[in-house]
């Protein structure tokens, strides 16, 4: 069926729009409008393709199979389209749109601040929204629910680009009265009798250390499980827990506790990660640019 002149591509993307949102008031409020005017449109739309193309599922909008084929087709040229519509010179100061970010505890501490200060001072008109990457990042970037992903990132994955920031190890962090905390190097073995909190990071990421542990035949027999390091020094601090963060983290959140270095430091990188549909942008490439220098900044301190 032939789209109706009146269908034109605003009403187009705010199809996409409300795809990516999942609802139609999250979507009225990144597009500035009101919630009658996306009701209305996709209205339009449903007539236009013959299909609901959006029922409401546990509180969601979720797009039918001939909504995602539609959407399939169109977001591509429309993401085009905004490329070309960017001059290649660019004015940050002019620069007016919303880009999703997917990353967890540690680059919200250390590496985000840095980057929302440089961002708010050169493009007051850019909204920057955070969102968990929750070990599902790459997704979320293909799945368009995020533009850009900042986090450890071990493979390569078809479809996206990536950039390496800084190289992370892991320490111990423990309280000062701690029986090892005057041990400068600890040995494995007194490491594995350490009474450990394990971070579980919800099961969605595996820390480094723990896959070079076992790649040795050992396990950690932790004492306390936790989703987040978050809270933890509070945890660690006049007990004998000791819990393996990376080395910068360890450090912003460890005041008053003492570091030593872990006997399996399981190396890994810190990564910026984007789309192919982003790698071309002009304001994407000025917001890359930013997040490198932001890194070289020292680290952010924690609230």
């Amino acid at each position: 069926m032939a789209l109706p002149g009146h269908l034109d591509i605003t009403a187009l993307r705010l199809l996409v729009v409300v795809d990516r949102a999942g609802s139609f008031t999250a979507a009225a409020e990144r597009l500035g409008v009101t919630q009658s005017t996306v009701s209305y449109t996709v209205d339009k739309l449903r007539a236009a393709f013959g299909d609901p193309i959006f029922v409401r599922e546990a509180g969601r909008q979720v797009t039918t199979a001939r909504g995602a084929e539609i959407i399939a087709g169109v977001a591509p040229a429309l993401d085009r389209l905004d490329q070309l519509a960017r001059p290649q010179q660019m004015d940050p100061a002019r620069i007016v749109g919303r880009v999703t970010i997917a990353c967890n505890y540690y680059e919200r501490l250390l590496m985000i601040p840095p980057l929302i200060r440089s961002v708010r001072q050169q493009a007051p008109g850019l909204r920057i929204e955070i969102v968990d990457s929750r070990g599902r990042g790459i997704d979320r970037l293909l799945a368009s629910e995020a533009d850009l992903l900042i986090g450890p990132y071990l493979s390569d994955v078809a479809g996206v680009y990536a950039r390496a920031l800084r190289d992370e190890d892991y320490v111990c962090l423990m309280d000062p009265a701690h029986p090892q905390a005057e041990t400068e190097k600890l040995a494995l073995d007194d490491y594995l009798r350490l009474d450990h909190i394990d971070i579980t990071y919800e099961g969605r990421w595996r820390s480094r250390y723990l896959a070079e542990l076992e790649a040795l035949g050992h396990r950690l027999d932790a004492r306390l499980a936790v989703p987040s390091p978050a809270g933890v020094p509070s945890l660690i601090a006049g007990s004998r827990l000791v819990a393996t963060l990376p080395r910068r983290l360890a450090a912003a959140i460890g005041a008053g506790l003492v570091l030593r270095d872990c006997p399996v430091p399981g190396r890994f990188s810190i990564a910026m990660v984007w789309p192919q549909r982003h790698h071309r942008d002009v304001m994407h490439r000025w917001l890359h640019h930013q997040v490198i220098e932001a890194v070289r900044l020292p680290d952010s301190p924690p609230a």
